[in-house]
């Protein structure tokens, strides 16, 4: 893999194609360019018998320049460096910092490629991407060109993690439509990766990323729960409700709907009851980081609509009180 940085300062991660691929494609361009040189050859012979041999000669060289080295430039800079023998074996011709060639580039590999490849039989131009780090032969180098594979074998996506089997649902009431995309990224990287992470790092790096979501959510996990399972959880139930909404074809999708964090006035008892009841013996409860609650047990009125921004800001005064927010303790 060859990391080229372009004029954004955009790092491009290109993979250089090495002699024997360039070797092949090379090899179906010379066939196809002699097989064209040798028709138009004949052609202009037989047009051409009653010339003296002096404009023979000169037609021949004239071909000569017109198909043998003529036609590759004229065919690269059309294809923006994408030949018949390259598009076989899926190579393209691109700039030092990665966009498509132009003329100029086109006319300097054609040149050298008449010495490096034509006049010494491809000899040259091998030792010299023998000897490239990136496998370029001397028209690149003078050109500032590289040939990169644009098929690349595709790499097997690595499975997220299940989570324990006491902690699938556990989170079914988990309101997650406000964590970005983002995040959820980040957070299947980690989790893809966390076998391959210094034991320190992955801890601290589990503890950032639940911390993030708890503030998302509003809603912290039971007592005890590890970072990195609870991680595991959280995206475990979104692939769950994602599969459910697209197997229903959404049907079902408001029994399947997240219970929001706070309710309005006279509807927070009824939900705390009905979770309650619905709650097995002896499991652990959430523990949703809210602001000072209204007398009566209710919720203000008007504060239907801030209960996410009551969440976040409980859960920061509990983390500024000395505790983490999430209340995670380091997976073991």
């Amino acid at each position: 893999m060859s990391e080229l940085v372009t004029g954004d300062a955009v790092v491009l991660e290109l993979r250089p194609a090495r002699l024997p691929s360039r070797a092949l494609a090379a090899a179906i361009d010379l066939a196809v360019v002699f097989c064209v040189f040798i028709l138009v050859s004949v052609v202009v012979g037989i047009a051409s018998v009653t010339l003296d041999e002096a404009a023979v000669a000169a037609i021949g060289v004239a071909l000569f320049l017109l198909v043998l080295i003529g036609g590759p430039i004229a065919v690269e800079t059309l294809s923006h460096g994408r030949s018949l023998g390259k598009l076989a074996c899926g190579l393209r011709v691109v700039r030092d910092d990665g966009g498509p060639i132009r003329f100029r580039h086109a006319l300097v590999r054609g040149a050298m490629g008449a010495v490096e490849i034509l006049m010494t039989f491809g000899v040259v131009a091998s030792i010299a991407s023998l000897v490239s780090a990136r496998g370029r032969r001397l028209g690149d180098v003078f050109a500032g060109t590289l040939v990169i594979r644009e098929r690349v074998t595709a790499k097997r996506s690595v499975a997220v993690p299940p989570p324990p089997p006491w902690l699938i649902g556990r989170f079914s009431q988990l309101d997650l439509s406000a964590v970005p995309d983002e995040l959820w990224l980040a957070i299947r990287q980690y989790l893809t990766r966390m076998r391959q992470l210094d034991p320190g790092v992955g801890r601290s790096m589990a503890a950032r990323l639940a911390d993030e979501v708890v503030a998302r959510t509003g809603i912290a996990p039971p007592q005890g729960i590890p970072a990195a399972a609870f991680l595991a959880a959280v995206v475990h139930e979104r692939q769950a409700r994602d599969a459910r909404r697209v197997f229903s074809g959404g049907r079902g999708a408001s029994s399947a709907a997240p219970v929001p964090v706070g309710g309005a006035a006279g509807s927070a008892g009824g939900t705390a009851a009905a979770s309650a009841a619905a709650r097995p013996a002896g499991s652990v409860g959430f523990a949703a980081h809210t602001g000072p609650v209204a007398p009566g047990g209710a919720d203000a009125p008007g504060r239907s609509g801030a209960s996410a921004a009551a969440a976040v800001s409980g859960a920061e005064e509990q983390k500024g009180a000395g505790g983490s927010s999430a209340g995670f303790a380091p997976p073991g």
